[in-house]
C-alpha cells in the first residue's frame, strides 16, 4: 500500500504512521517538518506546508496513492484545498472528523454513525460536521472516495487525558495530586465517558485503509470500555500512587469562571454521557478489538511521563485558578451556612 499522511506525529497520526511502518507500507507524511526528531524512520518526507498549495501541487506531481488521510484539517476550506489536490490522485480520502460533531445533547446516550450530528457549543465541532458536509457532497457529486473517521477522546503516552485542565496539558492536574492537594472534576464525576489510546485506535483506522467496504462511509472508532470521570481520576491518582481528593464542580460554572473554552470542551463534549456502538467498524473490520485497558494505558502513560521531564509542563495561572475555584465554593458553603 502506498499512502500519503497529512500530519502524521501527532497523538492519533503518530501511532499509525508506527503500525503501518511495521508492516511496510510505503508512506509518505507531508510535513512542515518543525518536529524533526519525532519523524520516524523509514517514512518518506514531503516537506511543506499544506496551507501553501501551490508548492504541494508541485511536490506531489506525478505520484498517485492508494490512500491519503487528513489529520490536521479544522475549517471547509482545508477540505476544498485538499479536493483540488487529490481528487485525481487517490482510491481514498480519509478525513478525521470528531465524534463531538454527534448530536449535543443526546437525545440517546448510545451512540452509532446514524447519531445526528449537531452541537451549538463547539464551534470545532461544527466546523467538522462542516468538512464532513463537503465532502460527502464531493462523494455524491464526483465520485470522490471519501471516508470518515471520527475519533473520540484518544490518548498516548504522552499526555494524561482529562477533563478539566489549563492550556499547557495535563502536568499541573497530575503535580497538585503528587502535592496532595485537590483537584477538580467537572458535574459530580459520574457520567460516562470513553478513552482510547492510540494504538487500539490505529488498529481500527488501519483496517478501513483500502477497503472498499469503507467508501462513502462515516466510522467512528472507539474503545468498548465505558467509565465515570470519577473512575478516571481515581485510575490516574493510583498510577501516581497517591490518594484522590476530588472537588466536583458544574460544568457551567467551571465555564463561566475561566478564559479556557469550557463551554465546548465541557458543555459540548466531556460533561455529555457517551457510550459508542463500535458494530458498524467491526462490520468493515472485523478482526477489530480495542484491547488496551484504560487503567493499564495510564499507567503506561504516567510510567513514561514520570521517566521524560520534558512532558512535566507545568502550569502556575491553572493551579492558581483551581485554588481559587475551590476558595470560592468554600466560602459559598460557609456563607449560606452562615459560618
Amino acid at each position: 500500500m502506498k499512502a500519503l499522511f497529512i500530519g502524521g506525529t501527532g497523538t492519533i497520526s503518530s501511532e499509525i504512521t508506527r503500525q503501518l511502518l511495521d508492516k511496510g507500507c510505503e508512506l509518505y507524511l507531508l510535513n512542515r517538518g518543525t518536529r524533526n526528531d519525532s519523524m520516524p524512520a523509514g517514512a518518506k518526507i514531503i516537506q511543506a506546508d499544506i496551507n501553501d498549495e501551490a508548492k504541494v501541487a508541485e511536490l506531489i506531481q506525478g505520484l498517485q496513492f492508494d490512500v491519503v488521510a487528513q489529520f490536521i484539517a479544522f475549517h471547509p476550506e482545508h477540505v476544498e484545498r485538499d479536493y483540488r489536490l487529490f481528487k485525481d490522485k487517490t482510491k481514498q480520502y480519509m478525513f478525521i472528523s470528531s465524534a463531538s460533531a454527534y448530536q449535543t445533547p443526546l437525545s440517546d446516550y448510545r451512540i452509532t454513525e446514524g447519531t445526528p450530528l449537531s452541537n451549538p457549543y463547539w464551534e470545532y465541532s461544527r466546523n467538522k460536521i462542516a468538512c464532513e458536509e463537503y465532502l460527502m457532497k464531493q462523494y455524491r457529486d464526483h465520485g470522490f472516495p471519501i471516508t470518515l473517521v471520527r475519533p473520540s477522546h484518544t490518548y498516548d503516552e504522552r499526555s494524561i487525558p482529562l477533563g478539566v485542565h489549563g492550556s499547557k496539558g495535563s502536568w499541573q492536574v497530575a503535580k497538585r495530586m503528587l502535592e496532595n492537594k485537590p483537584v477538580i472534576i467537572h458535574g459530580d464525576g459520574t457520567s460516562l465517558w470513553t478513552m482510547t489510546h492510540n494504538s487500539d485506535f490505529a488498529k481500527g483506522f488501519i483496517g478501513l485503509m483500502g477497503n472498499i467496504h469503507a467508501i462513502g462511509e462515516a466510522v467512528h472508532i472507539t474503545s468498548d470500555e465505558t467509565v465515570t470521570w470519577n473512575q478516571i481520576y481515581e485510575i490516574i491518582a493510583d498510577a501516581l500512587g497517591v490518594k484522590l481528593h476530588a472537588v466536583h464542580v458544574s460544568s457551567e460554572f467551571l465555564d463561566a469562571s475561566s478564559d479556557e473554552d469550557f463551554r465546548g470542551g465541557l458543555l459540548g463534549d466531556k460533561a455529555n454521557s457517551v457510550v459508542f456502538d463500535n458494530s458498524k467498524l467491526k462490520r468493515l473490520v472485523p478482526e477489530f478489538v480495542a484491547t488496551t485497558r484504560l487503567d493499564q494505558g495510564i499507567k503506561r502513560t504516567v510510567e513514561h511521563i514520570m521517566a521524560h521531564p520534558e512532558f512535566q509542563v507545568e502550569d502556575p495561572e491553572f493551579d492558581v485558578w483551581c485554588d481559587s475555584v475551590i476558595h470560592a465554593l468554600e466560602s459559598a458553603v460557609k456563607m449560606i451556612k452562615g459560618l
